[in-house]
């Protein structure tokens, strides 16, 4: 958690579709602790764990969730960097064992060397 406060411009990171909430005095919602980009001050914030050991296991979104009660903004993003980091691996070619093992690039290289 980064603590930003005074005047000027501050460029935050964030993955996927960014969304802005506002909470209304006593208002709850609750987010997987990765998707939670950003807070105004008046929002309380807790970490709350998940109920449930089948929530908590096959539930895909971790063990913790985010407690956010208003008032207050809250921008929530859907693709933190470690599901980005997950897609990305998932997404890339897993061959191993021959010749460049390693290389990302060897399957277009294979297109032009007949392999």
């Amino acid at each position: 958690m980064q603590k930003l406060e005074g005047d000027g411009l501050a460029f935050v990171h964030a993955g996927g579709t960014i969304t802005k909430k506002e909470l209304l005095p006593g208002q709850t919602l609750r987010v997987d602790t990765g998707c939670l980009v950003a807070i105004t001050s008046g929002v309380d914030y807790d970490i709350e764990f998940v109920k449930g050991v089948k929530t908590a296991l096959f539930g895909g979104e971790g063990l913790f969730f985010a407690t956010l009660r208003g008032p207050g903004s809250v921008w929530i993003q859907s693709l933190p960097f470690s599901r980005l980091a997950s897609r990305v691996f998932a997404a890339a070619p897993h061959r191993g064992g021959g010749k460049d093992e390693g290389s990302i690039a060897r399957g277009i290289f294979d297109m032009f060397n007949g392999d």
